[in-house]
């Protein structure tokens, strides 16, 4: 396996002066990868030539890391998914719905991960958020090691949803399901964990984890609303299974309780994001429903 480039970045004037592992350690790279790009020829270097990580760095010197490369997919150039966004460190993808984001035993060949190998030839496929197969929209992935530390936890997410009825806040019968509005907006606290021995579904439980879900209603008929969603945990299924414990569904998804008489897939879209980019600067970006969502919406249920 050839050794691939993993990162490269400009020292800026603040760097000026620091050795090379404080330079590294300032911008994320963990000191795990540092000694492990220490130890391969030329995992580290400066304007060309190898450097060590004592030696100083100067502003406006260009630091590439290289590093071997081991899990790589097999590239499939049939596949064609839109690029909303990208820069030396990350690409965004408008993921369509039915397309898996990693290969899995029935999915071989015709994922996202599929899809990155045959655009960037050499570079692990990295997502730094993961969609369900049926979930559209933005799905970022690093195009190095660097680039996903960095990304960790300075990425944000909005979702839009299709709810079956119009979910506005009732009492429950279950009380471990906490359902109000705050604002303008709603909120649902509810548990989540596996649902008995299911791989796959999930369910809410007392003693699951703790899962919040905050939404604003944008437009409703009475038969399906749209909602825009900002799941402040990250629990698997999590905003699929919050609404459908409190009676309202997403439209599409009859793993969930939801009617697939509209709606072919779960009616879930990533479409809002931001994120720092190469330049230190953050990047907001938008994508729109994709089309049977927005039919749904347009009346197309009627």
């Amino acid at each position: 396996m050839p050794i691939m480039k993993q990162a490269e970045f400009t020292a800026d004037a603040s760097e000026e002066g620091l050795s090379c592992g404080e330079l590294l350690k300032r911008r994320g790279v963990s000191r795990r990868l540092t000694v492990k790009l220490k130890r391969l020829e030329d995992g580290i270097t400066v304007n060309g030539k190898q450097i060590r990580t004592v030696d100083t760095v100067h502003a406006g010197d260009i630091i590439s890391l290289r590093c071997l490369d081991e899990s790589l997919l097999e590239p499939n150039s049939s596949l064609y998914v839109p690029v909303v966004y990208e820069d030396e460190q990350v690409v965004v993808f408008n993921k369509p719905a039915a397309m898996p984001v990693h290969p899995s035993v029935k999915h071989q060949g015709d994922t996202l991960g599929n899809c990155f190998a045959a655009m960037y030839p050499g570079l692990t496929f990295r997502p730094v958020n993961r969609l369900d197969r049926d979930t559209s929209g933005l799905c970022a992935a690093a195009k190095s090691k660097y680039a996903a530390n960095l990304l960790a936890g300075n990425i944000s997410k909005v979702y839009y949803a299709v709810t079956e009825g119009k979910p506005v806040p009732h009492d429950m019968d279950d009380i471990s399901i906490k359902w109000y509005k705050t604002g303008n907006s709603y909120r649902i606290e509810a548990p989540i964990g596996r649902a008995g021995e299911s791989i796959i579904r999930r369910e809410i439980r007392r003693d699951g984890q703790y899962a919040a879900t905050e939404y604003t209603i944008l437009e409703s008929d009475g038969k399906h609303s749209l909602v825009r969603v900002l799941p402040e945990t990250g629990r698997t299924h999590q905003i699929r299974v919050h609404f459908s414990s409190v009676g309202h569904p997403l439209a599409g998804d009859d793993l969930y309780g939801g009617s697939r008489s509209y709606c072919q897939e779960q009616a879930l879209h990533c479409g809002e994001m931001s994120l720092i980019g190469s330049s230190g600067r953050t990047v907001s970006l938008f994508c729109p429903l994709r089309e049977n969502m927005q039919k749904l919406i347009d009346g197309g249920s009627e």
